[in-house]
């Protein structure tokens, strides 16, 4: 395993698995986009912008030189938002060599094409083996230790494990699953959710609505995930309702706080002004709800909440068209299973 690690994007999350990873005994690399941030870091060691209290080894090296970052690392991280993700590959991949494992920590689906971000990386370099890693994850606490459990997904077996050994700490457990599809979309698809819990927190409807909006939502997630052949059973681990969980509930999920500022009466403007950090579930609402029109899946939740951010929807009337909803079944397969006699 080498011991020179590449880590692009200097937000919180790339920050604290630099710090993570740093720990362990690893050189790391860390690709700064913004110059004044590296001075501050590398004059302080701290990344006072995006995760304020935190140390960074003097074994994590700053810079804003894409091939400096690249070149000579085994593994190149990847810890951008997911709107910068084409552009940050087309830069890496002048650099990147065939023999590099490339890893995704950002959580989104791409606007324009419906990709997820190792799709995405693969258009840009073919020849590297891919992973992805996902789950309940606040880099906040990450960075202060705090026990964590996330899950490390590749189409390789092999691939996976070597992930899993990186990253694997006794506070950062990582297990493994070969379903890349569905870890990414439920890394993805609960932040939609998440906007959901923390607009329900804003209108102050209560914890059954949200335990609601956050059981239905997992429905929806697994449901669309199962269409673009991802496994049910991903949702039901940690990239799906753990990481659901995590940010439907805490404080730190920038996602429930941009939903509860919405169902406190802001726009998505004034929302999205109000922060320099990214708010991944508004951009994956609008890609999720067109997959649910290509794929023709019901996505009842997320559609509303498309209305809401994209359509200038009445927000009461959005908890309406959710509860009025005809009848139905909790779970369908359930109850047209035979063997159930009711």
């Amino acid at each position: 395993m080498d011991n020179l690690i590449t880590i692009v994007g200097a937000g919180s999350w790339g920050t604290a698995i630099a710090v993570l990873l740093a720990t362990k005994g690893f050189n790391v690399k860390l690709w700064v986009r913004d110059k004044e941030l590296i001075d501050t870091i590398k004059d302080t060691r701290e990344n006072s912008e995006y995760l304020p209290g935190t140390i960074l080894p003097e074994s994590v090296l700053v810079s804003s030189d894409m091939e400096y970052c690249c070149k000579g690392s085994g593994t190149a991280i990847i810890a951008a938002p997911s709107h910068a993700m084409r552009d940050i590959c087309s830069k890496m991949g002048q650099f990147i060599s065939k023999d590099q494992v490339i890893v995704s920590l950002t959580k989104g689906i791409e606007n324009d094409t419906l990709l997820r971000m190792t799709e995405v990386i693969t258009e840009f370099m073919p020849e590297n083996e891919v992973a992805a890693v996902s789950g309940p994850s606040h880099a906040e606490e990450v960075a202060k230790g705090i026990p964590t459990a996330v899950v490390a997904s590749s189409k390789k077996r092999a691939v996976a494990e070597y992930i899993q050994d990186i990253f694997m700490t006794p506070l950062f457990r990582v297990y493994t699953n070969p379903d890349i599809a569905g870890v990414e979309l439920g890394g993805a698809l609960k932040n939609i959710i998440a906007l959901g819990a923390g607009i329900i927190d804003g209108l102050g409807l209560g914890d059954n609505t949200k335990a609601a909006v956050m059981t239905r939502g997992i429905v929806e997630m697994a449901r669309l995930g199962e269409s673009l052949g991802a496994s049910r059973n991903t949702f039901a681990g940690l990239s799906g309702i753990g990481d659901l969980i995590v940010t439907c509930t805490s404080m730190h999920s920038r996602n429930r706080r941009a939903g509860i500022a919405i169902g406190q009466g802001q726009s998505v403007e004034e929302v999205l002004g109000g922060t320099r950090m990214v708010v991944e579930g508004i951009r994956t609402t609008k890609s999720a709800y067109q997959l649910s029109l290509k794929q023709k899946i019901e996505m009842p939740i997320t559609q509303e909440i498309y209305n809401l951010l994209f359509n200038k929807a009445d927000i009461r009337d959005s908890v309406m068209n959710l509860t009025m909803r005809s009848k139905t079944h909790e779970m369908e397969d359930i109850a047209e299973l035979k063997g159930f006699d009711w």
